[in-house]
Parts: structure tokens; C-alpha cells; sequence
């Protein structure tokens, strides 16, 4: 391959927790690492309607760090508008995905279904995302990669997963190019995540992507018995007449809970009332996560969680629909997906449970912008569910302990620990606030460059000649006129140049960012290739 400027551009993740797509353009080849879907605010999740920046049958190949859907669940989406390259995973993403992207699949289809039978769409008719068989096209494509091993993707470009300890098979990746390599952490664990081993450090690279979803925060430390937030919620409850409620992500946080049960139990610190697992994809994950063996502490028996006493995995639509219904009155405990309230049979339950003042909403989670368990933590008083609002009358108790995301001093760990350091460090997946302040940590701590990147954002790596290109270098403000300059619909497509007229005055507060390359030189005349950013401060003007 004829060495070429190597370029990445953001195509989610950037300012927002969600929507994880890094877009490598690699001489002739574009890599896709994650294609996550967009979730929450409203302005994010309609970006997952939106042609996609470069045609998807012009990615070679896509490589995930994990199965979660905010990293995963667009694949269907690409494949059906023409994507059929490899999707490079390790054996347990390929497992878990297989689980997230079939349940997608079918909630999609469903969710167009009952909105066309409510009326409660804006569109006639309601259409899927993608369908199933979308689904089931993509699947074929997940391409295993173990752990530690590097994959030859042609062309003198190389993939390594390294073990990440947030879910099963979840990994940070590590690209090396004929100039260069990138390093993408994903979704980086604790450093004592209760189910898996933890995470191993990768080798360091000269761009590091680090996500910063806990950038600003630290987990707390229990203050006396672990999970007592919880336990004391169970209790309330229960005295009460009430049951519990906890929405969690069916991935691994299933997993957790049902082991956080487990301990409590034994302990005598919550009685022993029923405990319902209503997530068909829960149940599937169990199932993966049981044949894990080597991901997870040696003295963790999954199988053993889902076989306690008054444990039941609801499995058929008919048992759901009855659990939903209110028939059983004794106190209880439900755990189903989603973990942020955003769709599935959890939907059901909070319909149900929200109006009933004895009852309670536990929150496992990080709940994102946009959505309902993040109105739920924020104190609303009613909810939009199926077209009709619901009253939020229930106890709605959050139980931090749960996270299996890195906090801001893990974070830190994990980059300190890169060897070499990085020359520059982009802080992605995060919500704004987040981002900066790890940023802000990385610069005053570590002393290394550390940017926040904007949506659709592109990047040059390394130049030719092995000559390191600007990322986002910073020049002093031209002076020009106010111009009109057309956004790019494909930030990593070559787009007309716009005219900006020079004048006099100097545009006060500006900053200019490019990542220009010279490209060809002549008697007399240089060409340069790359963009430009003008940023004003806000309330400035020129003149």
C-alpha cells in the first residue's frame, strides 16, 4: 500500500456518552472502529436516521470493543445498506452481540408496529431501523480474535484486543498502520469488577481515545456494609407491601445484581422474597456468560446466581404478560431490561409500578441524557411511555455502587500506565462536562495534550515521511471578513473550498484550528489538502 496521510474522524462518542463510531481512513482502506447507535437526547438519536457520512459499502472492514448497544447496534443498519466486510471482536463480543443485535432486531420491528397501531408516530407508516433479517445478515460477519493476539487486516494494518474488564469480551484496540498506531480503550472496567478479571493494560500509541462516560467523579466507597442503599430499599419496601423494580442493562449488570442478591441474602440483610429476571436477552446472556470461564474471577459461579432459592427466569411472552399484569401481589423483586428505561419489558413494569406509592425503582446504572431513568434520578414527576404519561409516585433510590465503568482515578490509572505515552490523547464518550474536566485532569496530572473533540470532527495521524501532521493546531486569527462557509455533509470526504474574503478588521476572540498537508508543489504554487475551523467566541463580531 502506497504510504498516504492516515486520518480519524468522530463520528459519535464526541461530546455525548453514546453513538460510538471512529471513522480510520487508512490510504485506499476506511476502518470503522464501533458502530454504536445513538440513545437519548432526542438531537443524538435522530442522527441514527441520517445517511451515514461515507457510504457503508465503502468500509473495509468494522471492529468492536463491545457488545453494548451505544458500540454495537448501527451494524445492521450499515449492513443493510451495504456493508459485508468483517466485523473483527473477540469470541465474547461475537457471543454477546449475536444476543444484543437480535433482541434490536426484533424490538425494532416491534416498536414500528405499535406505533403505527397507536398513531403515535409523526411518520405513516412507522418503518424499523433495520428488521431481523438485517439482523441475521450481519451476524455471519462477526469475526473472532482472541485475546492478546494480533489480526492481520492486509495492507500492513494490524488489530489487537487487549482485555478491558468492563463486560465479557470487552476490549481496548489497538490499530497499527504502515505509519502509525491508534489506540481505542472502549469501555474501560474498575479495577475490582465483582464478576470479571480485570483489565490488562495495552501497548501504548501515539493516539489514545479514552473514554471519560465517570470522567468527572469518583465511585463512592461504601460507608459502612456494601450495597446498604439497596438493601435498606428492599426492606422499606417490603414492609410496605410493595415490590422492587430494577431496570438493568442485560449484559453484565444482570450478572451483578444477581450476585449483590445472592451476598445480601446470606447475609440476612433483605428477605427472601421472590426474584424475577424478565429480559429474554438477560436470560441468553446468562447463558454466555456461564461458559465464560477464563474472563472471570476464578471464584465466580454465574450459574449458581440464577439457581437460588425463589429465583425465576421468566422466559415466555405469556409469563411476562402475567407478571405485568399485577397478579401477583406479594411483595417482589423484578429485574429487567433496559438499564436506562429506554425500551423492552421493562417499559411494562414501570407502567404499571410507577403510580403505586409502595413500590420502588431501584437504578443500577450511569443513566444518560435524554433518558427516562435519568428523569427518574432528576426527580420527574411523570413520564411519557407508549404515547400516555404515567405518575411517578413510587420511591425511586439510586445504587451507584453498581457501575462497572472506570471512575475518573481509574481512568487516570489506565493512561499513566501507557508505555510509551501518548502524544495526544482524545477524550471521547462522555457527556460535555465529563469530557473537559478529565481532559482538564490529563493535562495539569500527566502533562500530555488533551482534546475534546466536536462530532464529525477529522483528524490527521502521521504524514508522510513519517513528518507528524497537526491534529488541531491552533494559528493566529487571520484577518477576515464574516463569510458564510456550507458545512460538510461527509467530514471525511473532500468538499469545495469556500471563499473568505480578507479584510482589515481582526475577529476578535477567534481561533483558527487546521489540519492542512501539503499535497503537491509547483514554480510558484503550493497545494494544500485538509480543513479549517474558525471559532468565534460567542456575542463576538468582526469589526
Amino acid at each position: 500500500m502506497t504510504p498516504t496521510t492516515d486520518s480519524l474522524t468522530f463520528l459519535g462518542a464526541a461530546q455525548t456518552v453514546t453513538g460510538s463510531k471512529f471513522l480510520l481512513q487508512i490510504g485506499e482502506r476506511r476502518i470503522l472502529i464501533d458502530a454504536g447507535m445513538f440513545q437519548g437526547e432526542k438531537q443524538w438519536r435522530l442522527k441514527n436516521w441520517e445517511d451515514f457520512p461515507v457510504p457503508a459499502d465503502t468500509i473495509s472492514d468494522v471492529i468492536l470493543t463491545h457488545a453494548h448497544m451505544d458500540h454495537s447496534g448501527y451494524l445492521p443498519a450499515l449492513v443493510k445498506n451495504g456493508f459485508a466486510g468483517p466485523v473483527w471482536c473477540t469470541a465474547g463480543t461475537r457471543d454477546l452481540a449475536a444476543i444484543v443485535l437480535r433482541d434490536a432486531g426484533f424490538l425494532a420491528e416491534r416498536e414500528a408496529r405499535d406505533a403505527a397501531a397507536g398513531g403515535w408516530s409523526k411518520h405513516n407508516p412507522p418503518l424499523p431501523i433495520y428488521t431481523p433479517e438485517d439482523v441475521e445478515r450481519t451476524i455471519p460477519l462477526l469475526t473472532p480474535v482472541d485475546f492478546d493476539r494480533e489480526a492481520d487486516l492486509g495492507d500492513g494494518i494490524g488489530v489487537l484486543f487487549t482485555r478491558a474488564g468492563h463486560i465479557l469480551g470487552s476490549a481496548s484496540v489497538t490499530v497499527t498502520t504502515p505509519l502509525t498506531s491508534v489506540l481505542f480503550s472502549g469501555d474501560l472496567g474498575r479495577h475490582d469488577h465483582p464478576v470479571l478479571r480485570p483489565r490488562d493494560i495495552p501497548p501504548g500509541a501515539p493516539v489514545v481515545l479514552v473514554e471519560s462516560t465517570y470522567g468527572d467523579r469518583e465511585h463512592p466507597e461504601p460507608v459502612n456494609l456494601p450495597h446498604e442503599d439497596f438493601a435498606d430499599a428492599v426492606r422499606r419496601t417490603v414492609q410496605r407491601g410493595g415490590s422492587v423494580l430494577v431496570p438493568a442493562f442485560a449484559i453484565d449488570r444482570t450478572e451483578v445484581v444477581l450476585r449483590t442478591i445472592a451476598q445480601l441474602r446470606a447475609d440476612g440483610r433483605i428477605p427472601d422474597i421472590p426474584v424475577y429476571v424478565n429480559s429474554p436477552m438477560a436470560s441468553a446472556g446468562l447463558e454466555v456468560y456461564k461458559r465464560a470461564g477464563g474472563e472471570l474471577h476464578p471464584d465466580i459461579d454465574v450459574g449458581g446466581f440464577a439457581k437460588m432459592s425463589n429465583v425465576h427466569i421468566v422466559r415466555s411472552a405469556e409469563e411476562s404478560m402475567a407478571l405485568t399484569s399485577g397478579r401477583r401481589r406479594e411483595p417482589h423483586i423484578v429485574i429487567s431490561s433496559s438499564g436506562m428505561v429506554n425500551g423492552g419489558r421493562v417499559l411494562h413494569h414501570l407502567e404499571r409500578m410507577l403510580p403505586d406509592a409502595r413500590n420502588t425503582i431501584i437504578l443500577t446504572g450511569y443513566q444518560g441524557a435524554g433518558t427516562r431513568g435519568r428523569a427518574l434520578l432528576e426527580g420527574a414527576t411523570q413520564l411519557k411511555m407508549h404515547g400516555q404519561y404515567v405518575p411517578v409516585r413510587a420511591e425511586i433510590v439510586a445504587d451507584r455502587e453498581f457501575s462497572v465503568h472506570a471512575d475518573a482515578s481509574d481512568l487516570m490509572d489506565w493512561l499513566r500506565a501507557l508505555d510509551p505515552p501518548p502524544r495526544t490523547v482524545y477524550v471521547v464518550h462522555g457527556e460535555e462536562e465529563a469530557a473537559a474536566r478529565l481532559a482538564g485532569r490529563i493535562r495539569g496530572e500527566l502533562g500530555l495534550l488533551a482534546v475534546v473533540p466536536s462530532y464529525a470532527e477529522r483528524i490527521l495521524l502521521d504524514a508522510p515521511g513519517g513528518e507528524v501532521a497537526p491534529a488541531a493546531t491552533s494559528v493566529p486569527a487571520a484577518p477576515v471578513a464574516a463569510a458564510s462557509v456550507p458545512a460538510a455533509s461527509a467530514p471525511a470526504e473532500s468538499v469545495p473550498a469556500a471563499s473568505l474574503p480578507v479584510a482589515s478588521a481582526d475577529l476578535e476572540g477567534a481561533t483558527v484550528n487546521s489540519d492542512l498537508t501539503i499535497r503537491t508543489r509547483s514554480a510558484g504554487e503550493i497545494v494544500l489538502e485538509g480543513t479549517i475551523t474558525i471559532r468565534l467566541a460567542a456575542g463576538k463580531n468582526p469589526g
